[in-house]
């Protein structure tokens, strides 16, 4: 779809490696061309009708409704995969994440509550395929452990992905639950509360018990890099348990953990601040100043129009989110070559952190929009709060785009008020951030998930829906449209001292959304360690006859960690849960760098411990064939 681009009195040119201009024309504009195309690039990347989503696992069977829309001889066997992008090469992101499938997701809901009626089917086809990939056994565990919950992405026809990744993510269950609540509000508002209980609620509930019971446990950041506790995930729990307690009493049910849990988790959030800026990941030692997009990405998502700018959940018009704001920024202020010369209180190209080098470390359109946002909703809470409160830490912030800023507070006024003058300065300033992604935008409207430091040329998987997402939810946020209170103003207050609690939580198939039944017993989770010497480029997997073990097809092996190697200690190693009080077999398998496959000479058996056992490791040394390291050029 070719965009016409008409003059507003300044063209500016922006160096690309295409060589093409692109001229700066109104936010308004740009926003009503830009977010149709927005919306239908994620349709487009959700299976198998989607134009780029070919290959997804497409529904099976009919749904039909009763005249009250509930559903009824449900037939559905398999739902819609989200894929995170249709590219294959450089890099292949065919796959679906939970976190961005939700996050997408979201979007969709949020516009089927603003009227787009036609959005419904691809929810409810969601909402199966999410209760169908809840039950498959995957390198982070299984639904009866809940472990598995935590598995970030899957192939597209929701089946494991077994390679080596950054895992568990505890952010996924969380942000589904989230999606999945403000559905289940929409239904219930629609008189459609037997859908909502019968439905949806037993796939939230599960999302909610893992919350319950493993927040307080390390795991992978949202860019899938580092382990520890990440903000954004923790924010993103916390509201996933104060919105599942509602929901719950809304539909006359319990959700354990909820209640006790949530003011638990908002107290471990203050840790992350450090007296000038939100440390977005804690608990590493990384070497990162912990400056990171994470943090702007975490209050957005957080975001609730009825909130106090005090609340401690780090709403956008929180001083500390607005300080922290500014440090981020500032980060890439000078960093990129397409930032050079921009001043001050000026928008700017925006990246995940400037330690990042994936892809040469670069802006991400989503990360860019996400800034935008952030300012458009802290515009919004102020005007519902009919005030604004500067003070000491939010200070500086202000006083780059509103000089004659002091401490006080500002109630609105006249249109010459300095209400309304800061009002318009951060508004401005939020479409300084929407100008950068226009400039930099592909002539046919495509987002990628990044774009050029030096020359703004797209970079890295096209057509990316979580770029599509976030600029949906931007021009929804700008336009005034927000999503009902999530309850902060009634959420528990932190406790005065942290306590690292949890509940266990009971799992069970989601099936009367499609999920299969699952006849499985106990299991025990048992670390195989292994020492291999290998070189770089080799990779070792577990194999064997059980289907945690792939049932011998390299395909659905096991990619072993290698985050303990020394040359002391050659340790590869991989957690997996395995059926109670069974044997099983199982070898090591090499992987070259060629992609041939070397096997060790023996079977090894396991017998595994009774479900008494918490968990068991397993300690072996290669047998076998090695490689050799290919020829230095």
């Amino acid at each position: 779809m070719a965009y016409v681009k008409r003059l507003t009195g300044v063209i500016l040119i922006a160096c690309s490696l295409l060589a093409e201009s692109h001229v700066v024309r109104d936010v308004n504009s740009f926003i009503a061309t830009e977010r149709p195309r927005a919306l239908q690039g994620i349709l487009d990347n959700i299976g198998p009708d989607g134009a780029l989503a070919q290959g997804a696992k497409p529904g099976v069977g009919e749904l039909f409704y009763t005249e009250s829309m509930q559903w009824k001889n449900h037939q559905l066997l398999t739902g819609w995969i989200v894929i995170a992008s249709p590219s294959t090469v450089n890099p292949n992101y065919l796959y679906t994440w939970t976190r961005d499938s939700a996050l997408t997701l979201r979007v969709l809901i949020h516009e089927l509550i603003n009227g787009n009626a036609g959005l419904k089917s691809y929810i409810d086809d969601y909402v199966t395929s999410q209760a169908i990939i809840q039950t498959v056994a995957n390198p982070s565990g299984t639904l009866t452990t809940g472990k598995g919950l935590g598995e970030p992405k899957y192939n597209i026809d929701e089946t494991r992905f077994n390679g080596n990744w950054g895992r568990p993510q505890r952010d996924g269950p969380a942000l589904r639950a989230i999606a999945l609540i403000e559905y289940i509000n929409w239904l219930i508002d629609n008189k459609q509360s037997d859908t909502a209980k019968t439905v949806i609620w037993p796939v939230v509930i599960n999302d909610l018990n893992y919350v319950g019971q493993y927040w307080n446990q390390s795991g992978f950041d949202l860019w899938e890099e580092v382990y520890g506790s990440s903000f954004f995930t923790i924010q993103s729990q916390h509201r996933a348990l104060v919105q599942g307690s509602t929901a719950a009493k809304r539909l006359g049910l319990t959700c354990t953990g909820c209640d006790s849990q949530a003011p638990e988790i908002l107290c471990f959030l203050q840790n992350f601040w450090n007296g000038k800026y939100i440390v977005s990941n804690i608990n590493v030692n990384n070497g990162r100043t912990g400056l990171d997009a994470n943090s702007i990405l975490g209050p957005i998502s957080d975001f609730d129009i009825d909130a106090y700018c005090d609340s401690p959940t780090f709403q956008p018009c929180n001083s500390k989110s607005l300080a922290n704001f500014k440090a981020v920024i500032d980060s890439f202020r000078d960093f990129y070559g397409i930032n050079k010369g921009i001043a001050a209180g000026q928008a700017v190209a925006v990246g995940r952190y400037t330690e990042d080098v994936y892809y040469n470390g670069n802006p991400w359109y989503l990360c860019t929009l996400a800034a935008a946002e952030f300012l458009y909703d802290a515009v919004a809470q102020w005007r519902a709060r009919h005030n604004l409160v500067v003070d000491d830490v939010s200070l500086p912030f202000f006083k780059e785009i509103y000089p004659d800023v002091t401490v006080r507070q500002y109630n609105p006024g006249n249109a010459n008020s300095p209400f309304e003058k800061i009002m318009g300065a951060v508004t401005a300033y939020a479409d300084g951030f929407v100008d950068i992604v226009e400039k930099y935008i592909s002539p046919n409207g495509s987002l990628s998930e990044q774009f050029d430091r030096n020359t703004g040329t797209p970079l890295s998987a096209y057509d990316l829906t979580w770029s599509f997402a976030a600029f949906v939810t931007m021009a929804q946020r700008r336009s005034g449209q927000y999503p009902k209170s999530w309850g902060v103003r009634q959420a528990a207050a932190p406790p005065a001292t942290c306590e690292g609690t949890s509940v266990p939580g009971v799992y069970t198939p989601a099936t009367s959304a499609g999920a299969p039944t699952l006849n499985v017993s106990c299991t025990v989770e048992v670390l195989f360690r292994v020492n291999a010497s290998t070189f770089f480029g080799e990779d070792l997997y577990l194999i064997g006859n059980d289907d945690a073990l792939g049932k011998w097809d390299f395909n659905s092996a096991n990619a072993m960690a290698a985050s303990n190697y020394t040359s002391e200690r050659p340790l590869w190693y991989v957690y997996l849960d395995l059926p109670a009080s069974t044997t099983v077999s199982y070898k090591y398998v090499r992987r070259e760098p060629d992609n041939s496959l070397l096997y060790e000479s023996q079977n090894r058996t396991l017998t595994v411990p009774p479900c008494s056992a918490a968990s068991a490791t397993q300690e072996d040394a290669w047998v076998g064939p090695t490689g050799t390291p290919p020829a230095t050029p």
